[in-house]
């Protein structure tokens, strides 16, 4: 029984089609390229969200270029850490470190130069506290999440998400040199969002971990207790998102509105798990959904610092005034 329940279950290939399609080189495998677009959107929606967007063209490039490289050398040390657990796994045993097609010397070398590289692109086109933010945000997985708290403790994600957490607080770092009330909200808001989406996931993978002992939750509460979690975090995603609209300096109306049918969607989906925490289907769909809506988010913050979106605000508002506040009889 066990092991046709071991072999129903999809591995993260079948999770992730396009790891099917695409072979990457092995150096560039272990940077993780996949994880860099969501994380440097985050990035971008940090800056939507000061007094500093747009931000000059060079200042953009050095902040992106700068955090696909820190994410570049925190996925190598990630694939450094981890290559004795992966080589013990059927899944991940033909990773480029495991299977000797890249030598932990130059991977370890690859990850100096990256880190390197992009503290001195932050530094010097950007400014040091964005820098300096996005070398914690390095240390964070590989440290906190990756060495202490993913081996130790089946709430590892819950604290650990702070290193995926850290890149809006860069991005508003480089558009202002401080992290306003903006940043925070989104740092608050990509914290309560981790949770739901990497368990979504590891319900699929949950006996890849339990086969090399990792306590991540499913495998040590089950995926009744998951669901409930996936739904209290996916409950507490949903409203914490709302407070943007009190928290960008412009387009507050048009981003919550625009942000309903995303809210209701990844709700639907989180009660959809939560009636069959059993489902592979629910679980697959909740985790592909939460990337997309995290990707929404971002580029909804971005689309309500245009133009537009300030005088659709406007125009509301100018409604609502006409509407309760009727004009004076002369």
């Amino acid at each position: 029984m066990a092991d046709s329940t071991v072999s129903a279950l999809p591995t993260r290939e079948q999770v992730v089609p396009s790891r099917k399609r695409i072979k990457l080189p092995a150096w560039l495998e272990v940077a993780k390229p996949r994880l860099i677009p969501l994380l440097l959107a985050t990035t971008v929606g940090g800056m939507a969200l000061s007094d500093g967007w747009p931000l000059a063209s060079p200042r953009l490039v050095c902040t992106l270029g700068g955090g696909a490289l820190a994410s570049a050398a925190a996925g190598v040390l990630n694939c450094l850490w981890e290559q004795d657990l992966d080589g013990r796994m059927l899944r991940t045993s033909g990773r480029a470190l495991p299977s000797g097609r890249l030598s932990p010397i130059s991977a370890f070398l690859g990850a100096i130069a990256c880190t390197l590289a992009a503290s001195m692109l932050l530094i010097s086109g950007v400014n040091c506290l964005a820098a300096a933010l996005s070398l914690l945000g390095l240390c964070s997985y590989v440290l906190l999440y990756t060495a202490l708290l993913k081996p130790r403790t089946s709430q590892n994600i819950v604290i650990g998400g702070v290193a995926g957490a850290i890149p809006p607080l860069v991005g508003a770092a480089a558009a202002t040199g401080h992290v306003g009330l903006g940043g925070w909200w989104l740092f608050a808001l990509v914290m309560v969002w981790t949770p739901a989406h990497f368990w979504a996931l590891a319900l699929l993978l949950r006996e890849d971990y339990r086969a090399v002992g990792i306590p991540m939750l499913p495998v040590v509460k089950g995926p009744v207790i998951t669901a409930r979690a996936i739904r209290l975090y996916g409950w507490a995603t949903v409203l914490l998102s709302g407070l943007g609209v009190l928290v960008l300096p412009t387009g507050g109306t048009f981003y919550g509105l625009l942000l309903l049918p995303f809210n209701g969607r990844l709700l639907q989906m989180v009660q959809t798990l939560s009636a069959d925490p059993d489902s592979l289907e629910a679980a697959k769909g909740l985790f592909r959904w939460s990337i997309l809506y995290l990707f929404g988010i971002c580029l909804l913050l971005v689309l309500s610092r245009t133009d537009l979106a300030s005088t659709f605000d406007q125009q509301v508002m100018l409604g609502l005034q006409a509407l309760f506040i009727p004009e004076s009889s002369s």
